[in-house]
């Protein structure tokens, strides 16, 4: 599997919380390593902290003060999704080829012109407004499709059920 990295550039604190953590939850659950959050926010990173405390993995939520510091430092291709960009079904097989890990730039408000410039790959999963929580996840599971199918060998795991809702918890008996 491709080592993958998420910049959420833009979070705005009072509007952008659930939307962000839903991104970094989305990205854990696809296998990301990491998620960079501008204008950091203790209760996205405590949500998504208490996730993984409990559902396992290795995942990280790490604020940035400089989030083009660090696409220029990051030696990963940087894919920004975007629904400006090329489309996705056009770049995916030569995306899926590259040798070198990703860091996909999720955007919450208008992203600067930085952002398309410093971009390895401009990229549109569709070109009409809709989520980038959506945008990402399909990226993502398209370039590893059994992305979302990880063991992450958590406190708690869901048993898969037809009709209820169903956990286990490993430290009961």
């Amino acid at each position: 599997m491709f080592s993958c990295e998420i910049l959420r550039i833009g979070h705005r604190p009072e509007r952008d919380k659930r939307v962000t953590t839903h991104v970094a939850l989305t990205a854990r659950a696809f296998g990301a390593m990491r998620i960079y959050i501008s204008k950091p926010d203790s209760r996205v990173i405590k949500s998504v902290q208490e996730v993984i405390d409990k559902f396992g993995g290795d995942f990280e939520i790490l604020p940035t003060d400089n989030p083009k510091e660090l696409v220029k430092k990051s030696g990963s291709k940087v894919i920004h999704l975007t629904m400006f960009g090329l489309p996705f079904d056009d770049k995916c097989e030569e995306i899926k080829n590259l040798d070198e890990d990703i860091l996909f730039i999720v955007g919450a408000e208008k992203v600067p012109p930085w952002v398309f410039e410093l971009a390895d790959y401009n990229i549109a999963v569709g070109n009409q407004p809709h989520s980038e929580i959506a945008a990402l996840a399909i990226a993502m599971n398209a370039l590893h499709p059994i992305s979302y199918n990880l063991d992450f060998s958590g406190r708690l795991s869901v048993i898969p059920s037809a009709t209820h809702r169903n956990m286990m918890d490993s430290t009961q008996d």
